[in-house]
């Protein structure tokens, strides 16, 4: 089993699911920008070939770059990517090689919030009255007619970036004048409601496994204010009634898009009447902390089942469904480098060994840009059996750690 992956050592996470292919009996074959010497040790050690080309997001380049390469060998077997900007380059490398998994034609479902949420709401499932929209007035004139407030944010994004929630022509004029260098946008109505994930590892288009999260606050939020801590707790069973409305949607969800084989991260709303509304999904898996989340609530390796399901069509690990697990993310006061930090001995004693991870920046280290990570300045990951200890716990880490720069 050949698999070409492109960029296995970026993001971080993509390490895990490298040595997940290796462990697997994957040949991996890996595609990145950077020198082979210059890669994680950890990838180096789980890589059977490496191609560096010119640039990855460069598509045509790495095409051209690589298919002659991959010709000489006999071609692969499967091409992954679980790093959102090289979705469509994966799937136009399928085309081209032969290669079974998502084309171009799902894929673009899954890039494209416009597409993507005209092909949820045909398959009569409920999405955010939107519009797509390439200059500033034809966004004036699309949240006019969605009715304020609206949310601005790039159809092809990932995570946050440049999206922003405004309540007034005057705010989104001024967010416009921010955000220049997006060609194309989607102007959505504002959902009022409580955020989760629906994260899925699917084979032949069927979740063989599923997890649920919740955000504390909606990373809408998080983004725009520095003195938030962002958190999120991965709920120990995805199936209680509470959040019952958004798994049932995030099977519409894929069945819609027609999801073939991988990991899919959606995010989905709760209405204070109970009504549940698609956000947007993308076809890779979580970042921030939410794939480490999933394991410590199960006590398997997420890395490896993925790589069992994309290779050999097999999930064969037993979710246990042990835990809730909460992480909270926390960003320094003041600027410069970490002088100091207060609140860790505190929360090691309320937890004790359910303090499964912590990673705060150390003294001396410079602050990290709130804007550009949501890791920030380190983090706190516990976990508990009974959700209100658990959330006991992550609200002693918001309020209670700070992290401070000088």
């Amino acid at each position: 089993m050949k698999v070409l992956f492109l960029s296995p050592d970026y993001p971080a996470e993509m390490r895990g699911f490298t040595r997940g292919l290796a462990e697997v009996g994957a040949q991996v074959i890996g595609v990145g920008d950077r020198p082979r010497d210059q890669l994680s040790p950890d990838v180096r050690d789980h890589l059977a070939a490496y191609l560096q080309v010119q640039s990855i997001v460069d598509e045509q380049r790495v095409m051209a770059q690589i298919l002659p390469e991959l010709h000489k060998i006999g071609g692969v077997d499967r091409v992954e990517t679980l790093w959102e900007p090289l979705v469509m380059l994966a799937a136009r490398l399928r085309e081209q090689l032969g290669a079974p998994g998502m084309g171009t034609e799902q894929a673009i479902g899954f890039r494209d919030k416009s597409v993507m949420k005209d092909r949820v709401r045909k398959a009569g499932l409920r999405v955010p009255k939107f519009a797509q929209v390439s200059s500033a007035s034809a966004a004036l004139a699309a949240a006019r007619t969605i009715g304020y407030p609206v949310v601005i944010k790039p159809i092809a994004g990932a995570g946050t970036a440049d999206t922003h929630g405004v309540r007034s022509e005057g705010e989104l004029r001024a967010v416009l004048e921010t955000i220049g260098h997006v060609q194309t946008a989607s102007v959505e109505e504002y959902i009022d409601g409580e955020e989760f994930t629906y994260d899925a590892v699917s084979i032949a288009g069927k979740p063989v496994f599923e997890s649920v999260a919740q955000y504390h606050p909606r990373p809408l939020e998080s983004r725009n204010n520095e003195w938030i801590s962002p958190a999120q707790i991965v709920l120990r069973d995805p199936y209680i009634a509470a959040v019952a409305g958004g798994v049932e949607l995030g099977r519409g969800v894929l069945r819609a898009l027609g999801m073939d084989t991988g990991f899919t991260h959606m995010e989905w709303f709760k209405k204070s009447n109970g009504e549940v509304v698609f956000g947007e999904i993308a076809a890779r898996s979580p970042g921030a902390k939410l794939v480490d989340q999933m394991n410590y609530a199960n006590d398997f390796d997420i890395y490896r089942e993925w790589a069992r399901s994309v290779c050999w069509q097999h999930f064969e690990a037993t979710a246990a469904r042990r835990y809730h697990v909460a992480t909270v993310f926390k960003r320094a006061k003041g600027r410069g480098r970490i002088s100091g930090v207060e609140g860790m001995s505190a929360l090691r004693r309320l937890c004790g060994p359910r303090l499964v991870e912590e990673a705060i920046l150390p003294i001396g280290h410079p602050r990290r840009n709130w804007r550009q990570t949501l890791l920030s300045d380190g983090y706190v990951v516990m976990r508990d059996p009974d959700y209100s200890q658990c959330l006991e716990m992550m609200q002693a880490a918001v309020s209670g750690v700070q992290i401070f720069a000088e």
